[in-house]
C-alpha cells in the first residue's frame, strides 16, 4: 500500500487517467465497428464516410498515447482496403 502522500497522489491520477483512457479506447473501438458494419452490409457509400469519421479519431488515440502509431496505421490501412475492395 502507498504509504507517502506523493504515492498516494500517483494512484489518484493513475485511476483517473486510466478511466479517460478506456473510454477513449471504447469510442475508437465504436467508430472501427460502424466502418465493420456498413463493409458486411455491403455499404461501400456508408463505410466510406464512417472510415473518414473513424480515421481521425484513431488517430487522436496515438497522439493520446492510447494507441501505438504503428497500430493505427494498421488499422486504418487493413479498414481503408476493405472499403476500397467493396467499392470495386
Amino acid at each position: 500500500m502507498a504509504n507517502s502522500p506523493q504515492a498516494r497522489k500517483r494512484i489518484r491520477q493513475t485511476l483517473r487517467r486510466t478511466d479517460v483512457n478506456r473510454a477513449r479506447r471504447g469510442r475508437i473501438r465504436t467508430f472501427i465497428k460502424d466502418v465493420e458494419k456498413a463493409l458486411a452490409a455491403g455499404q461501400a457509400e456508408q463505410a466510406a464516410e464512417a472510415l473518414k469519421v473513424a480515421e481521425p479519431e484513431i488517430m487522436r488515440g496515438v497522439s493520446k498515447g492510447v494507441l501505438a502509431k504503428n497500430t493505427a496505421a494498421r488499422k486504418i490501412s487493413r479498414l481503408s482496403q476493405r472499403v476500397r475492395a467493396l467499392k470495386g
